[in-house]
């Protein structure tokens, strides 16, 4: 299929078959697998995972892909679902899901936090990103690309960067390196948030200004007393903090013991 590239889709397709291989390789797809691909686009991950597997769901928003992909996968075993990522309702495929994709970089971000949402159906997830979020998405504490988004991906999931992939093994070949990452979604959580949206608030709060310190950033949610009964200095900065921090000071603000 001739396909130009949609800019608004962030379309960039994947055309190494040398990456391709090792991608396969890092899903490891079994037969029975309930696996889902986003942004399919002209099938580099679809075609190799329609040969491992007895169903692939496949989620797409180009119109004039889903055309093409109704003739060129005619009779073999895939769902096709027309729809953004972004809105569709994974759990309505089941549990013991398995998601994949070349996720299109200019919503990457959102589709991840739209994931976290139905991780209670998602055994596993791998995708292809711009490198720079993969790095933000497994950074430690304390170093620069550590922030909002590792603290809340790492809440819910054990995440490793598997492969570095050059801007060429792409057409058209993006600005920016890529990389492929496995999140894996803990069995127990580490560190319970006893409300996840006063934890994500706080997250949200102590990055909303990251020079600043987190007696600035928490301004109004925890005051000098709350820092000294959790012994965390208000000096310090939000990218200074654990992921297990985060949560001591969500619970802390939870029981009302800083009013």
């Amino acid at each position: 299929m001739k396909h130009i590239a949609k800019k608004r889709f962030g379309q960039n397709f994947l055309t190494d078959q040398g990456v391709i291989a090792s991608l396969i390789m890092a899903i490891a797809p079994k037969a029975d697998d309930l696996m889902v691909e986003i942004g399919p686009g002209l099938g580099a991950l679809t075609k190799p995972l329609l040969q491992r597997l007895n169903l692939l769901h496949v989620v797409e928003v180009d119109r004039d892909i889903i055309a093409w992909m109704e003739k060129a996968y005619l009779n073999q075993a895939i769902s096709i679902h027309s729809a953004d990522a972004l809105k569709f309702d994974f759990t309505s495929l089941g549990h013991n899901l398995r998601v994949t994709g070349n996720l299109p970089y200019n919503i990457s971000t959102p589709i991840l936090f739209h994931l976290l949402d139905n991780v209670a159906a998602i055994t596993d997830m791998h995708f292809m990103l711009q490198k720079e979020v993969v790095e933000r998405m497994v950074a430690s504490p304390s170093t620069p690309a550590y922030g909002r988004l590792s603290v809340m991906l790492q809440y819910k999931l054990k995440m490793d960067y598997l492969i570095t992939v050059p801007p060429e093994a792409f057409e058209p070949a993006p600005k920016v390196e890529s990389a492929f990452v496995r999140c894996v979604p803990h069995a127990t959580l580490p560190f319970v948030a006893n409300d996840e949206r006063i934890f994500a608030k706080v997250v949200l709060a102590g990055f909303g200004q990251r020079r600043k310190t987190l007696r600035n950033t928490l301004k109004g949610l925890l005051n000098d007393e709350g820092f000294t009964a959790l012994n965390i200095s208000s000096q310090l900065r939000a990218e200074n903090l654990s992921v297990e921090d985060f949560v001591r000071i969500s619970n802390y603000l939870s029981t009302g013991a800083h009013s």
